[in-house]
């Protein structure tokens, strides 16, 4: 790799001449792939490996579980002190909001009281009880590396590396394993958290039951989180994935649905190209491999996922394949699903992937924090990040609408199974229902894009259908239409309860668009 090392200096040396010449701001807009190699993916790699070499020392030492309750004592001493001082203005982590994987960065972190937490370890993992216990910073790609080595895994493990447990606790997540076993939420066994007045907490769905339904989707605004005990299942070495090209919509969605409901379906996905193109895979967990179709698709060298699994359909031919467990977990991130061909063009070329595919992906969080805010501008105006939860039997309905409202390809189709419970996201009825998250990454390609106008027809419809907006993204929505998507009712009563109005901002002012920016 020393070859490509002194090729990257060199273009390094040579673009910062360039930068003097065009000034920062022109290179950030107009050539950003430029810097993006130069810097972000070197410095992307240097992030990712001090982490892992952390973990892994950390978890070797069994430090964590020693240094988590003076760790937890801090944070509770913190908000003691905000207490005794007046509580002058609301809390919230002091975690910079450029770290965090969603795309925009909240004003409130500059406005409100920043109570650090340093909570970034598995803490403990009981294969008899069959429970990791983990600190919210904990990432996917810890516990995917840590869990696999020994033979476990996640029921529900969401696909990027930088996804963190807090994250998919108060905001959510989901995985093509969701149809079975529910969304991140419903793997989670107990929460810890540091409520308003200092006071710790642990809630069970049979301990203090309330605050355990009520935290999913909070954004913390009903204590901090500081820790997670979540399911294991065990692992198998492989997921054996089968390819089937569809053609037609209402072909799609029967399929979709079909391969859906089906329980011996370890993973469910589909990747649709086009309103009547698409691509479904199904795979089950195992230890047994046919060599001659054994693909790693995680390695840097390999193309791209989407890109691979276009060609079944540019083909029009089924196909099976034997994928490491690990691998097909993480089989959108170097990619970063196809966000990355919008900032790297020529990402998926070989020569690019041989040579320098072994820094991607830049993080989320270094992009986000160079992308200035005229590229901030301009990427809210022209480009759509969004997760749509829509009931499974309104799957066809909802794809015309994404394609007459935003027109964006490919779309991510996941399905999962929505339990009847309390909380601010539930079925309608009293019984567990099949949902569909429907992810759109990319430019709208719709005549006259206007986002507001745009992404407000899309939660309408959502709203209409009984779905739900995952909060990560932008919302449109105002105070009444948010609360028409989410139930309330349960939220609003413990945060009167816990003493949670004069501590945290509501979660709709957290994340409405005028506290996001």
């Amino acid at each position: 790799m020393m070859e490509p090392a002194v090729s990257l200096a060199v273009c390094a040396l040579l673009f910062l001449l360039w930068v003097r010449v065009k000034g920062l701001e022109f290179v950030l807009i107009h050539q950003r792939w430029v810097f993006v190699c130069l810097f972000l993916l070197p410095l992307s790699l240097i992030f990712d490996i001090y982490y892992y070499v952390r973990a892994w020392v950390v978890f070797k030492l069994s430090s964590a579980p020693r240094l988590h309750e003076q760790r937890v004592r801090d944070i509770q001493k913190q908000v003691r002190e905000w207490k005794e001082q007046g509580s002058k203005t609301f809390m919230c982590t002091g975690r910079p909001g450029w770290l965090t994987v969603s795309l925009r960065v909240g004003k409130y972190k500059k406005t409100h009281k920043n109570i650090m937490i340093n909570l970034m370890d598995i803490l403990e993992v009981d294969t008899k009880k069959q429970i990791v216990r983990v600190e919210p910073l904990v990432t996917m790609g810890q516990v995917t590396a840590l869990l696999t080595s020994i033979g476990w895994t996640l029921p529900v493990l969401p696909e990027l590396d930088d996804l963190t447990v807090g994250g998919l606790i108060m905001g959510t997540g989901i995985e093509s394993s969701s149809h079975k076993y529910g969304l991140f939420q419903h793997i989670c066994t107990a929460y810890e958290l540091v409520l308003a007045d200092g006071s710790f907490v642990r809630c069970t769905p049979s301990e203090n039951s309330d605050l355990f339904y009520a935290v999913p989707w909070s954004c913390g605004t009903l204590g901090f989180l500081v820790a997670a005990e979540i399911r294991i299942i065990p692992a198998k070495k492989y997921v054996k994935l089968r390819f089937e090209p569809v053609q037609g919509l209402e072909a799609i969605c029967a399929k979709f649905t079909h391969e859906s409901q089906r329980q011996e379906n370890h993973f469910v996905e589909g990747l649709l190209y086009s309103l009547d193109e698409a691509v479904i895979m199904t795979g089950v967990m195992t230890d047994e491999v046919e060599p001659s179709k054994l693909n790693s698709i995680g390695n840097y060298y390999k193309p791209w996922f989407f890109k691979h699994v276009e060609n079944y359909l540019k083909t029009n031919r089924e196909g099976l394949e034997y994928i490491p467990l690990r691998h097909y977990y993480h089989r959108h991130t170097r990619s970063i699903f196809w966000e990355l061909q919008d900032i790297i063009p020529f990402g998926n070329n070989p020569i690019f992937r041989y040579l320098f595919g072994w820094m991607v992906p830049p993080k989320i969080s270094l992009l986000k924090l160079t992308q200035g805010e005229t590229l901030r501008k301009l990427y809210e105006q022209h480009h759509v990040v969004q997760d749509m939860l829509v009931p499974m039997k309104c799957l066809q309905q909802a794809l015309h609408t994404f394609q007459n409202d935003i027109h964006v390809y490919p779309i991510w189709l996941c399905p999962f199974i929505l339990p009847s419970q309390p909380g601010l996201v539930h079925p309608k009825g009293n019984e567990a229902e099949l949902y569909i998250d429907i992810g759109a990454y990319g430019e709208p390609r719709v005549k006259h894009f206007e986002a507001r106008s745009c992404m407000r027809q899309l939660e309408k419809f959502v709203r209409s259908v009984h779905g739900f907006q995952m909060l990560y993204a932008d919302c449109y929505m105002n105070r009444e239409e948010f609360w028409e998507m989410f139930d309330g009712s349960l939220y609003h009563k413990l945060r009167e309860k816990l003493g949670c109005q004069d501590a945290f901002p509501e979660v709709y002012d957290k994340i409405c668009k005028a506290a996001r920016h």
